[in-house]
């Protein structure tokens, strides 16, 4: 175990912030600051929202794993129990209470996840596969006829929330305010408002699923055993949502940065060789989608690798941190899945299979149909949105040749219900199942599309604009 010291060193702040442009830059120095203190360092993660922050991989581990000493149950926050921490506080929305897995222990934790497990388990990954390859091929034809695209607000953040829409039965006048409930979560920008937003709007959902089930996440999550109440299944939706959403686009974006940028995978994509699960397997320890969070509270005072954590103050798990702690020997990242991205122990992300099927189709997809796709800038020059929790580009500009219909042929025009999936260059495709194929509307056409936004784009193609 490292012991601390009793004050700081010089060179660290008290409580580094992990907000602002300056931590969002470069995340890495401020890890590097916060091993200065030992495996456990304080952090503010906004203004007046201190936690500690587990930086050191086997501290991590024992954090995520040790159920007696450490609670899930934010309900223990005791500034934010005595208004120390502001209920408006731009992440408490991420940080509070919800009836859900992720903030439960023991049996009820176990109850509500068994849910979640199950119902996850009836999508089929050939079904999956289906959807995300529909959905990319939709937004690439969008793309297509203007030669260049913000890949993360033209198919990475939008992707993931079409094929979310479909497999938990969304109607199409849903989506946008999912989306902007869920971007105002985790940016942070009126969090408040836009928790309100997605509430009522999952709300919505489950009375309208409670009266017309069909074959979906949410319907089969609602006739499970566990029996959910209609505020469990809003706050499960949420945690669905809000892990297959933001995280998702993180991974596709930070994926296709890294394979567009980087020399070693660079030189694979020059020799035909696409290698996704590689770029996947980096990106997911160095880059982690999301980098800081795993909240958890001591349930009493607790003297843990030198620093003394005060019962019901936030312990916060760096996944970015860890994966990268000088003491972890992990020089072959390539197949190791012993990165902490999906986090351990009994809160492990409980869709690691589906997560990596959707960034790896969404990849390979993208890259077999625009070959010859370049960064529109250089890497040095990309930026990565503010925020505590994730590690997300702000845009990822890209230029390549235009064509009008994504270089397609012709006979993969006549809709998703007369092809093979594409395989990618990266490893095989499965078959697809005939239930997964639905019909795609007409691409927009590039005057259309100009000046557009993504949430207008995403309106569009619910409208079948």
């Amino acid at each position: 175990m490292t012991s601390l010291s009793p004050e700081p060193p010089p060179t660290c702040p008290a409580h580094e912030p992990l907000y602002g442009p300056e931590f969002a830059a470069d995340p890495a120095g401020a890890y590097r600051r916060l091993r200065e203190h030992g495996p456990i360092a304080p952090v503010e993660l906004a203004p007046g929202v201190r936690a500690s922050l587990v930086v050191g991989y086997e501290a991590a581990l024992h954090v995520l794993r040790s159920t007696e000493t450490f609670s899930k149950d934010p309900r223990r926050w005791q500034e934010l129990a005595d208004g120390t921490v502001p209920a408006d506080s731009p992440v408490v929305p991420m940080m509070m209470y919800r009836p859900n897995a992720l903030w439960a222990d023991g049996e009820e934790h176990r109850r509500l996840r068994g849910a979640i497990t199950d119902s996850l388990a009836r999508v089929a990954p050939n079904t999956l596969r289906g959807y995300v390859e529909m959905c990319a091929d939709t937004l690439i034809d969008r793309m297509a006829p203007a030669g260049r695209a913000d890949l993360l607000r033209e198919y990475g953040q939008v992707l993931p929330l079409l094929v979310f829409n479909r497999l938990f039965g969304c109607p199409a006048g849903y989506g946008e305010r999912l989306v902007e409930g869920m971007s105002g979560i985790f940016d942070g920008v009126d969090a408040e408002k836009a928790n309100a937003l997605l509430a009522t709007t999952l709300l919505d959902l489950v009375t309208l699923k409670r009266q017309q089930p069909g074959q979906d996440v949410t319907s089969w999550l609602m006739a499970h055993p566990a029996e959910l109440t209609d505020e469990e299944m809003v706050h499960t939706l949420v945690l669905l949502m809000g892990a297959g959403t933001e995280p998702q686009q993180n991974l596709i974006a930070n994926s296709l940065r890294l394979l567009l940028a980087d020399d070693r995978f660079g030189g694979s994509l020059s020799r035909g060789s696409l290698p996704v699960e590689d770029a996947l397997d980096e990106v997911l320890w160095t880059d982690p989608p999301m980098a800081n969070y795993a909240v958890h509270y001591p349930v009493r005072d607790v003297v843990f690798e030198g620093a003394e954590l005060r019962e019901g103050c936030p312990v916060v798990v760096s996944f970015a941190a860890a994966n990268t702690d000088p003491a972890l020997i992990a020089d072959q990242r390539a197949g190791n899945r012993a990165h902490l991205a999906w986090s351990a122990g009994p809160h492990n992300c409980p869709a690691q299979g589906p997560a990596r099927l959707i960034a790896a189709v969404a990849v390979e997809k993208l890259l077999d149909r625009l070959p010859d796709i370049e960064l529109a800038v250089a890497v040095e020059e990309l930026t990565w949105r503010p925020g505590p929790f994730h590690r997300a580009l702000a845009a990822l500009p890209v230029t390549f040749p235009s064509t009008a219909a994504g270089g397609r042929p012709a006979a993969l025009d006549e809709g998703p219900a007369e092809r093979e999936p594409s395989s990618g260059r990266g490893r095989p495709s499965a078959a697809r199942e005939p239930s997964a194929v639905q019909a795609r509307p007409p691409a927009v056409p590039a005057a259309r599309r100009a000046g557009r936004g993504w949430v207008e784009r995403l309106r569009a193609w619910w409208q079948g604009d």
